[in-house]
């Protein structure tokens, strides 16, 4: 087993009133995919920071292997006095090549000659993610490395990391990021971190029985904790069951939707029955909408039905604000019809959100500075309501400038689910939140009474929460599927395969064949050679990894420990490539019989 190549021992923290942190062990091995989860104001930005070398420890110690170079990818990193995204991606001492970071950003879709002042959040975030990952990091700091991207550039981001050959730690929302990617998970609860060598997949069972062998544990404690600890318990798991019956029953408003939804891209929703119309919240017929010579929307038909829950998905730029924008009557169309009922009342929750004033207590936003909310007709005291949304009732009188980013976004999402309403817009609601508030706010969606308008890139949430999925690919088309994101994704797949199938085939004999009849010089030596390069190779790091195994190397020659571990790093890689080269050269081999 590798040494560690970051190493916090007994740390502990103080923090305002109390400690954040006591007794907190770490160590992060050279290649290893640590999800870091937990509360918002639990303390994971604080622990990025005490990785990264950046806070002074009130007592524990932090040991870096020599020549370790960390970065940290920032949420919303201080951009000021830079005028274009590349000047402030190209600069500082450690600041990666330039030529590094302009590879990245094509590949991203990003223009490093944006002006910083006025570009977007999925810009920024792009540009930060160009900058981090031509680092060349040994370990990778990522905090909510999806927020602001869309749906390809996730994509990307999990290949690239796929293939990395450092460390990383990430803190996310995103559960499908998490369960592609990570291989342990980190847990920050009630001041300790916890780890557990499984992937993000089996996150919510390690939790679910972490708790309960402390509830077991503390049947011989006093009453006090017995009963809080009994809470958490039952709070978490009886949470996660709710949302189980949840999924069934949004499985059967699915398969009602499927059953009004005939071709691909249209919705033939049986326009002559009564109770279909009176149900009908927006009716779209043929509409279409361009700018300029660009068609966004081309041939959109859709009744959107009271109680629906409207998933928009696709790349940015694809028409997904436009169409919302539509849906909800801020824009009309070019083309078509959009009727929407006159009882509609929406409340929208977007991505642009005002900031809350930091001088502000809590139950200013809340109340207006009262006891009691109103809470979709039916009165409600703040301190229960703030319970319902996972706070501290205590936090009723604390100002919004010491919440964090993540409790502030919660503060809002309670505010505005206050309002009555019948149809709800969010855009992007997810940015930001932990788990247990994502599973709040499907709750919320679940339960709500009218209609659901999401734009996401957040692929599990949409799963576990919406009917029908609008997708769209830049060309015009909206897809109409019932069900989630994976719906959508498998409905692509499956047309994209039978497009494939539907192309004329040329006959082998119709165009003469160019492959070679034999090997190439170079693919001849190469199959001769490698497999003893290979066993050569094996050899030199077995050696280094029992010379590196030696518990008193790293404290007596810390100079040989690193470049053991660079060198053992580069044999890996070399071995890596040679096995892949011999392989290919192989299947050509066989191939030509």
């Amino acid at each position: 087993m590798a040494p560690p190549i970051l190493s916090l021992e007994d740390v502990s923290l103080h923090h305002g009133d109390g400690w954040l942190f006591e007794g907190l062990d770490l160590h992060i091995g050279p290649r290893d995919r640590l999800a870091l989860i937990g509360r918002n104001g639990a303390g994971k930005t604080t622990l990025f920071r005490m990785l990264q070398g950046e806070l002074e420890l009130d007592k524990g110690r932090r040991t870096v292997m020599p020549g370790i170079n960390i970065v940290t990818l920032e949420q919303d990193p201080d951009m000021k006095g830079f005028a274009t995204l590349g000047q402030w991606a190209a600069h500082g001492e450690k600041a990666p090549p330039l030529h590094a970071i302009e590879a990245i950003a094509d590949q991203m879709g990003i223009d490093l000659e944006t002006c910083t002042a006025t570009a977007s959040g999925g810009e920024r975030r792009r540009a930060a993610l160009a900058r981090a990952l031509a680092s060349d990091a040994d370990l990778l700091l990522l905090d909510e490395p999806t927020n602001h991207l869309d749906l390809a550039a996730i994509d990307w981001l999990e290949e690239w990391l796929g293939r990395y050959k450092g460390a990383f730690i990430t803190i996310s929302h995103d559960r499908t990021f998490l369960k592609r990617l990570t291989r342990s998970c980190l847990w920050i609860d009630r001041k300790t971190l916890r780890r557990a060598e499984i992937g993000f997949g089996g996150f919510d069972k390690w939790t679910e029985d972490v708790l309960a062998e402390e509830e077991r544990a503390a049947e011989k404690l006093d009453a006090k904790l017995k009963q809080e600890l009994h809470w958490l318990h039952r709070g978490v798991t009886a949470r996660r069951k709710r949302n189980q019956g949840r999924l069934r029953k949004l499985e059967e408003l699915r398969q009602q939707r499927a059953a009004m939804i005939g071709a691909v891209g249209k919705a033939s929703l049986g326009l002559a029955k009564d109770d279909v119309k009176t149900k009908t919240v927006i009716d779209a017929e043929g509409v279409g909408k361009s700018y300029g010579d660009r068609t966004i929307i081309r041939d959109f038909t859709l009744r959107v039905q009271r109680g629906d829950r409207i998933g928009i998905v696709g790349a940015n730029g694809a028409g997904k604000t436009t169409l919302l924008r539509l849906l909800t009557g801020e824009l009309e169309p070019d083309e078509g019809t959009i009727i929407r009922a006159k009882t509609l009342s929406g409340i929208v929750i977007d991505q642009q959100r005002k900031l809350l004033d930091p001088k502000k207590k809590v139950r200013d936003v809340l109340a207006e500075g009262g006891e009691w909310i109103e809470v979709r007709g039916a009165k409600k005291h703040i301190k229960g309501y703030l319970k319902e949304f996972l706070f501290d009732p205590g936090l009723s009188d604390a100002l919004i400038g010491t919440l964090s980013g993540g409790e502030r976004h919660r503060l809002l999402l309670a505010r505005e689910f206050a309002r009555e309403s019948n149809l709800l817009v969010l855009d992007e609601p997810t940015n930001d939140l932990d788990m247990e508030t994502l599973d709040l706010l499907q709750e919320v969606i679940a339960d709500y009474e009218g209609t659901v308008l999401l734009v996401s890139h957040d692929r599990d949430f949409l799963d576990r929460t919406v009917t029908v999925t609008l997708g769209l690919d830049g060309s015009g088309t909206v897809d109409i599927v019932a069900g989630g994101y994976e719906d959508w994704a498998s409905r692509r797949k499956d047309r994209s395969a039978t497009a494939k199938k539907a192309r004329p085939q040329t006959k082998k004999e119709e165009a003469p064949s160019t492959a070679p009849r034999k090997l190439s010089y170079k693919d001849q030596r190469d199959l001769d050679r490698l497999p003893a390069e290979i066993a050569r190779l094996e050899e030199e790091i077995a050696s280094a990894e029992t010379e590196l195994a030696d518990p008193d190397l790293f404290t007596s020659d810390p100079d040989r420990f690193a470049a053991l571990t660079k060198a053992l790093e580069d044999k890996r890689a070399e071995k890596e490539a040679a096995e892949e080269r011999w392989l290919e050269v192989a299947e050509m081999a066989e191939a030509l019989g």
